[in-house]
């Protein structure tokens, strides 16, 4: 009997990367990388965004954005990648290109795509890690998450 087939999400709130565990001593493959730039803008981009967004007369009121970005906008932009992210798992499990999942998310993320998670692909989720490990390469990530291993196949 075949192992099943594991994917390991990696993700902070702007990118996600997605590996495949190929077999018990293999290094992690990687099968796509997914991100969303603007959840990584700082708040001063997003705030000169905001004021080259508004159209005016050139009074004073009209040169100020109407609402603060920053932390809030920042969040906004991470739920809409969760949900981005969240999504496309789903389709993904609908055409069974995985069977188990194992996520390792920087904490805040990992507590919004939790939450954005269809049923169907949290029901999938095997194992979580509240880590932000985005950065490292794959033969690090293996080393790292080598306690993922996929279970050897009842029988």
């Amino acid at each position: 009997m075949p192992a099943r087939t594991t994917w390991i999400v990696v993700a902070d709130e702007g990118r996600a990367r997605i590996l495949e565990i190929p077999g018990r001593d293999e290094n992690l493959v990687e099968i796509e990388t997914l991100s969303f730039p603007s959840a990584r803008a700082d708040a001063a981009d997003l705030r000169r965004d905001a004021y080259g967004r508004r159209a005016g007369s050139g009074t004073l009121s009209a040169s100020y954005p109407t609402a603060p970005a920053g932390e809030d906008e920042l969040h906004r932009e991470a739920e809409l990648f969760a949900r981005r992210l969240a999504q496309w798992l789903l389709e993904n499990r609908r055409a069974k290109r995985f069977e188990a999942l194992k996520i390792a998310a920087a904490p805040r993320f990992l507590g919004l795509l939790r939450k954005t998670l269809d049923p169907q692909v949290a029901d999938s989720v095997i194992e979580e890690h509240d880590k932000d490990l985005i950065n490292l390469d794959r033969r690090a990530l293996t080393q790292r998450l080598g306690s993922l291993r996929p279970p050897l196949p009842p029988g």
